[in-house]
């Protein structure tokens, strides 16, 4: 198993970060876009966190924190790299980055139909809850 590094991404990531989220992620986004990535570092330069071995995307997670929740987004491990720590360490430097900030609970996004994702998320310790739905509006682009 090759080594992997733990780290934040750069503005310069964007392209590199939509082309992984499209082989290693189910599920697209409105924001999935360089303009969306970007936006997202210069905005929070510590929420997207990456795991890279050899110069090589290989994991990514979205910590995103507005001082009230701590919610995760787009949690994603190469194909051929699963089942070898990358995610737990992905969640844990998320976790770290949440309890460091007075975060109390994470909140995952976690697509419906992903049955592998729900075993993840449950083995890191997380729990479905049923009381609650996503809703959501499209804003108008100007």
């Amino acid at each position: 198993m090759t080594e992997f590094q733990i780290r934040t991404a750069a503005a310069a990531d964007a392209e590199n970060v939509l082309a992984f989220w499209k082989e290693a992620a189910e599920g697209t986004s409105i924001t999935d876009d360089v303009d969306g990535v970007t936006r997202l570092i210069a905005r929070d330069p510590q929420a997207l966190i990456l795991a890279e071995s050899d110069g090589v995307l290989v994991g990514s997670v979205i910590a995103g924190w507005d001082g009230w929740r701590a919610s995760l987004y787009r949690l994603a491990v190469l194909p051929a790299r699963r089942r070898q720590g990358i995610a737990s360490a992905l969640l844990e430097a998320a976790e770290l980055r949440f309890v460091a900030a007075g975060g109390r609970r994470g909140d995952a996004m976690v697509l419906e139909a992903n049955e592998r994702a729900h075993r993840m998320w449950a083995a890191a310790g997380y729990a479905r809850e049923d009381r609650w739905r996503r809703w959501v509006k499209p804003f108008a682009q100007a």
